[in-house]
């Protein structure tokens, strides 16, 4: 991104905002590419424009060039780091090779290892995919081990290339989770975390269905009723309606010849975000467990309904099993919130419903 286009762009994402603390959120490609040099401009620029907000910056990022610079830059500027794993080596490995085709998992202990001599923050992000979704309680146990106190795990669902513009007859890539099996891998790591780890390994998915029992929304937007507010601006200063609809029908405009807000507040973009409620199909909507799921991505939505309704989402079928089978749980934790207890007195009831 040229000094010009980050210099507007963070003077506008903070100016615009009227809030006490403004994030920027770093991803790629691999941010790391860009170099060091270039987000000490960033910083710069965030303390020029700053006029007594908070700044907060996130870093996702595959951790394979993270190096002693990299992470004392970290923790001198409060980053937030998200490193990509997938699992133990066999697992990780499968799909996340470098593009000569050579295996990245130890390269990510590496810089995992560096993010804690610096003592920075960090998370994991998991893709849960056609493989590793069967070692549901591996990866979990992993991930505990290499020190993850928060973790996410994200569903890969691509369409084939020769189906990405047919309608809910579009198939999966075969690396894509299978939707029931995506159900199976949360519920199985659920039944370990209620019992065991509540309080003290934070899961997004789970934290999240809790927002919803408590009856406050979902702050993660694919399970939010509506979308549109995790917008992605492009080196250029591009702006789309969000990461994961980069495409020219999803353009906006661009920084340098429009504001931000104009073009987050525009009719486009806030119809982008209400699409996601006003085309629920039917069949979602007399759904049990509607209130917690309300259909998931729109990028996922290219199924039919059992009666014929174009518009449900591919992981219907695992989001259903997940949250039917959580919800005694929800519902208790979401007691004990309302009664001012903690939520992990969870643990010890569900211990005894074994």
């Amino acid at each position: 991104m040229p000094d010009a286009v980050l210099a507007n762009f963070t003077r506008q994402n903070i100016e615009k905002q009227d809030v006490d603390t403004i994030q920027f959120v770093w991803q790629g490609g691999e941010p790391t590419l860009a170099g060091i040099d270039f987000f000490k401009r960033a910083i710069e620029l965030q303390k020029k424009y700053s006029h007594g907000k908070r700044i907060a910056n996130a870093f996702q990022t595959n951790g394979i060039l993270l190096n002693d610079a990299w992470c004392e830059f970290f923790k001198k500027n409060n980053f937030l780091v998200g490193i990509s794993i997938d699992g133990q080596q066999h697992l990780h490995d499968r799909y996340r090779k470098t593009k000569g085709g050579k295996p990245t998992f130890n390269a990510v202990l590496e810089g995992i290892r560096y993010l804690k001599k610096h003592n920075v923050d960090f998370n994991t992000l998991t893709v849960v995919n056609r493989v590793n979704s069967y070692h549901p309680l591996e990866v979990y146990h992993f991930l505990k081990e290499i020190g993850s106190g928060f973790m996410q795990f994200i569903p890969i669902v691509e369409k084939e290339p020769e189906s990405a513009a047919a309608d809910s007859s579009a198939l999966a890539t075969v690396w894509s989770v299978e939707p029931v099996q995506f159900g199976n891998f949360l519920c199985a790591i659920f039944d370990e975390w209620v019992r065991n780890d509540v309080g003290k390994y934070f899961i997004q998915a789970f934290d999240v269905a809790l927002e919803s029992w408590f009856g406050v929304p979902a702050s993660l937007c694919i399970f939010a009723e509506t979308c549109g507010t995790a917008l992605a601006i492009e080196h250029n200063g591009d702006l789309y309606s969000c990461d994961h609809f980069v495409f020219p029908e999803n353009y906006l405009g661009n920084i340098k010849q429009q504001s931000i807000d104009a073009l987050v507040f525009s009719e486009q973009q806030l119809k982008f975000g209400q699409d996601k409620r006003d085309r629920l199909p039917d069949f979602c909507k007399k759904c049990d467990v509607q209130f917690a799921c309300n259909g998931g991505c729109p990028k996922h939505r290219f199924q039919t309904t059992p009666d014929g309704e174009s518009g449900l989402n591919y992981l219907c079928a695992g989001y259903k099993n997940f949250f039917c089978h959580i919800a005694p749980y929800m519902r208790f934790m979401a007691n004990e919130l309302r009664q001012q207890r903690p939520p992990a007195n969870v643990m010890a009831w569900a211990g005894n419903r074994a």
